[in-house]
This record gives C-alpha cells, sequence and structure tokens, in this order.
C-alpha cells in the first residue's frame, strides 16, 4: 500500500466538506496535486494543504492507497463519502457522515464519529473504535433505504466498539451493523432487511414499523412495541457460525405494518418483557 500521510494545521470552528478525502480521489495525483484538492470551509473555498499537512506517496489506483489522519478532525465531514476502494485510517475524533455511501474499501476511525457515519452504506467495512452519534449506517431524510447492498452477496458492515445514538440502522436493507456497547431510541426504525447486534442496552421503540431483517439485542430492552407478537423462545443464536448461548425470546413484527422482522432479546437480562 501507498501511505498518504495527513496532519491537521488547526482545528476549524466552521465545519469542512472534505468528501475529497478518499482513495479514488487521490488515485493518480502526486502529493503535490492532491494539496490543491479543493474542500469548503463555511462557504469558502479552501485546498487541502491549507488545512493539513500532507506528505507520504499516492498511488496509481484507490486500492493500493492508505490515508493516514494524524489527529482529530471533529469538524471535518463526509470523509470517505462514496469511495470504492482502498484504506483510511483515522488516528483520533471524525466529524459527520464518515463513508456514508461507501462502496468498497474499509475506514477505521481510532476515535468518535458524529452523526451519520456510514450512512445509505452499500459495500466495504467502517470500524469506529470510539463511539457514534445519531443515524449510524441510517437513510438521509427523504431516501427510501439506508444500508444496502451494491450487488448480491456484495454488502456493508460497520463495527462499533463503543456506544451510538438515535435510529441506528434506519430504513437499513441489507449489510450488518454491530454495536458493543448500547444504543439510543428508535434502532431498526422502517428496517427492510439486514441484521443489527447490539451487545448493550437498547432504549425505546427499537423495530418501530420494520417490515423484515434481524435485530438482535443481548442488552436490556427499556421496552418492546405491543406490536410484536411473541414467538418462541431459543437457546442459542448462529452469529457469524460460531453458537452464542442464551436463551433468547424471539418476537415478530412491525404488525401495525404486517412485517415480517425479527427481535431477538436475552430473556436473563428482560424479565420485565411480559410474554
Amino acid at each position: 500500500m501507498k501511505i498518504v500521510e495527513m496532519t491537521p494545521l488547526e482545528q476549524p470552528k466552521v465545519p469542512v466538506e472534505a468528501e475529497g478525502i478518499s482513495p479514488d480521489k487521490f488515485a493518480g495525483k502526486s502529493i503535490e496535486d492532491i494539496k490543491k484538492i479543493e474542500v469548503w470551509r463555511g462557504n469558502r473555498r479552501k485546498k487541502l494543504g491549507d488545512l493539513f499537512e500532507v506528505s507520504g506517496e499516492s498511488g496509481t489506483s484507490a486500492g493500493e492507497i492508505s490515508i493516514v489522519i494524524k489527529g482529530d478532525v471533529p469538524t471535518v465531514k463526509r470523509i470517505g463519502q462514496g469511495m470504492t476502494a482502498g484504506e483510511i485510517i483515522i488516528k483520533g475524533k471524525v466529524g459527520m457522515h464518515v463513508g456514508a455511501m461507501m462502496k468498497g474499501g474499509k475506514i477505521v476511525v481510532e476515535g468518535d464519529a458524529d452523526h451519520w457515519a456510514g450512512a445509505e452504506m452499500q459495500a466495504g467495512e467502517l470500524h469506529i473504535k470510539g463511539n457514534a452519534g445519531n443515524c449510524l449506517g441510517a437513510a438521509y431524510r427523504g431516501s427510501y433505504e439506508g444500508m444496502t447492498r451494491l450487488e448480491k452477496g456484495v454488502f456493508g458492515t460497520i463495527i462499533v466498539e463503543g456506544n451510538a445514538g438515535s435510529e441506528v440502522a434506519s430504513r437499513m436493507a441489507d449489510g450488518k451493523i454491530v454495536v458493543r456497547g448500547n444504543i439510543g431510541p428508535f434502532a431498526g426504525l422502517n428496517m427492510s432487511g439486514g441484521e443489527l447486534v447490539v451487545y448493550g442496552d437498547a432504549q425505546e421503540r427499537a423495530g418501530a414499523e420494520m417490515t423484515k431483517g434481524k435485530i438482535i439485542i443481548f442488552g436490556k430492552v427499556s421496552e418492546l412495541l405491543p406490536t410484536f407478537k411473541f414467538e418462541e423462545e431459543v437457546p442459542e443464536l448462529d452469529l457469524d457460525g460460531q453458537k452464542v448461548k442464551g436463551p433468547f425470546l424471539r418476537f415478530s413484527g412491525d404488525l401495525s405494518e404486517e412485517g415480517k422482522g425479527s427481535i431477538y432479546i436475552s430473556k436473563d437480562k428482560n424479565p420485565h418483557i411480559k410474554i
């Protein structure tokens, strides 16, 4: 891999729209050319070289480029948006829309990610080692699908080691999201496919208006909507080829949408859920 290193020269208070930070946009360019890529800081055009120290060596194709951002960039938005190949490593916090509409490649965020991370993602991997904001892997307002697949058998994966906010996997149609910590309300809102796995607790209204797909919650569920029907108790689940012991309670719904989705919750962690 050819490595391009980027070190922030400042921490701008005004957000920066930086979809130009992508292996696809860097491919075939020299370091001097990369410095000239234009971004928007507020309502003013800036060049990447005005905001970052850029060094290293770029490649001829996106797949051979690794972009390493050395430091926090909490106001820099849309890093890796729409990327198809290659790698981005962010050694700190990152702003909104990181990895949105990805079609391939890998992004690793070593700190926290702001709202809309992985929104409408189609393929590739987004790994957030800190916390994620609201609308992780969700659909933008007015869109019918959030995470979906690029083609049959090719879909995206999001892993969050910490917590995530509200509307995780909203309008998810395919793909997989794994949250190691807790999640906020309305997880899986309008979900029509894919899989959401939560190892921590979930707030209210998980699966609201879902029609298909699967939600698995290992922690405590604050409530379960009355439009979900208890189906069965299962002793274990198969997650990526590994057996995970339960017992788990499986509910189907959302019946208000004639939905056929499934929510699995830990029986031991949820004695308050009546069946």
